[in-house]
């Protein structure tokens, strides 16, 4: 049932997206890679963003490989020059920048907080939620620019209850919340919405170190995650802002 409905909705969104141009952070592998992928075969142009070079040179010759258009270019979301050199080297390869996904992370600094590691803690921070920030600070000139546009931020579960050992992924994620609704705010008067996507348990990298899954949750495939991507990238330019959307059972 789930394969049918993924076919079928890839099927109805073919083009949908023609003529934008999409940033993926994170787009070397898990959700990051699957969106960019939806994304292209929706249509849009997309610029693959990742520090692992080999990863999203694999992803963007994947998308061009099946008709669509991608670039790769390497960027570091903890260096807010690497990041606007990035934006804007996708803006002029491409015209423009239209949609932007937010979907890197890490989850370090891992354990309680009485015996984690400060350094490591604070890393993940800087990479989830200032990263994030960078990012949004470089994007949005070139949205207005376009006089529209979508920012999707690949939030958790976590940053809505958080669970033992995990304290430093939990805050920056519940950071990325308020940081998301906050702009939204400040971005509403120009047809920019912001919105947050929970994809729950997915089988990635940070899955194994990740908090216990809750019983009778659902636990995704990375390609699960991308028509709900493409779904939020598809919305009105008076459509919904300040919202998240979630794949959860529960949060």
């Amino acid at each position: 049932m789930v394969a049918d409905f993924k076919t079928s909705f890839a099927d109805r969104m073919v083009g949908a997206l023609q003529g934008k141009v999409a940033i993926v952070t994170g787009a070397g592998r898990g959700c990051g890679r699957a969106i960019a992928m939806g994304l292209a075969k929706a249509g849009a142009q997309v610029c693959c963003i990742a520090r692992s070079r080999a990863e999203i040179e694999g992803a963007a010759k994947e998308i061009n490989g099946q008709g669509g258009r991608a670039i790769a270019v390497r960027a570091d979301v903890s260096d807010y020059d690497n990041v606007e050199a990035a934006i804007t080297q996708a803006a002029n390869t491409f015209g423009g920048v239209d949609i932007i996904v937010l979907s890197h992370g890490i989850l370090a600094g891992a354990g309680l907080v009485e015996i984690s590691d400060p350094k490591a803690w604070k890393q993940t921070v800087d990479i989830n939620l200032v990263g994030t920030y960078y990012c949004v600070r470089a994007a949005v000139p070139h949205l207005k620019a376009r006089g529209a546009g979508k920012i999707i931020i690949v939030g958790s579960g976590q940053g809505h209850r958080g669970s033992p050992g995990v304290s430093a992924y939990a805050s920056s994620k519940s950071g990325l919340l308020g940081f998301m609704q906050s702009v939204a705010s400040e971005l509403i008067e120009f047809s920019i919405s912001v919105n947050e996507l929970l994809p729950g348990s997915v089988k990635t990298k940070l899955f194994d170190v990740a908090a216990p899954v809750r019983p009778n949750e659902w636990v995704k495939e990375p390609e699960d995650i991308a028509p709900i991507a493409v779904f939020m990238a598809c919305q009105p330019d008076i459509g919904p802002t300040a919202q998240t959307f979630s794949l959860m059972r529960r949060i």
